[in-house]
């Protein structure tokens, strides 16, 4: 769930304690973030369970941290990524996330950086976002073998925020096929 006013995807807390309250048992419930004031995060935890928080900004690893919920920490790739310096700043991340660069968004602008940049080295598991479609992700999860795909413009369809139920089922079966191979 989108926390970050800036963008077309954010949802308010009662919308969040909605669809919060609506998911069946076993999905974790993870908050998006960008450059958020501590209070604004610790508004939102007071109302839900978050199983997990993903910091999109330019936040300090303490600012992460701070919360104590498992955290991701994205980065926005325009040049080759030195995942070993990223991780030494991050220690207590529990993922790193590589999203496309744009001088505006902090994600969610339909954009893929380019893959050749993808780490082969690091310890943490690292997340694939930026321009992922039901066209896309098999051959990015086979060429790059990330631990998750992260995914929001690329199965909307028209409206910005308004997923679409036909791309979302198309993307899983094609993340289905790709992790099986």
């Amino acid at each position: 769930m989108v926390f970050h006013h800036g963008s077309p995807r954010c949802v308010g807390l009662e919308q969040a304690a909605a669809i919060a309250a609506a998911l069946p048992p076993f999905i974790a419930r993870a908050g998006v973030f960008v450059d958020p004031s501590a209070p604004a995060v610790e508004a939102v935890l007071a109302r839900l369970r978050l199983d997990a928080l993903q910091f999109h900004g330019d936040e300090p690893a303490a600012d992460c941290e701070r919360f104590g919920v498992p955290y991701v920490k994205a980065f926005r790739v325009q040049e080759a990524v030195n995942v070993v310096a990223l991780e030494d700043a991050y220690p207590s991340a529990s993922a790193l996330l590589l999203d496309a660069f744009h001088p505006v968004a902090h994600g969610g602008a339909g954009c893929a950086f380019d893959w050749a940049l993808w780490p082969q080295a690091g310890a943490k598991p690292l997340m694939l976002a930026g321009g992922l479609t039901p066209q896309n992700v098999g051959g990015a999860i086979r060429r790059l073998r990330p631990y998750a795909v992260d995914v929001s413009s690329g199965v909307e369809d028209g409206v910005k925020g308004v997923k679409s139920a036909t791309k979302l089922h198309a993307f899983l079966a094609e993340v289905r096929r790709a992790s099986a191979e």
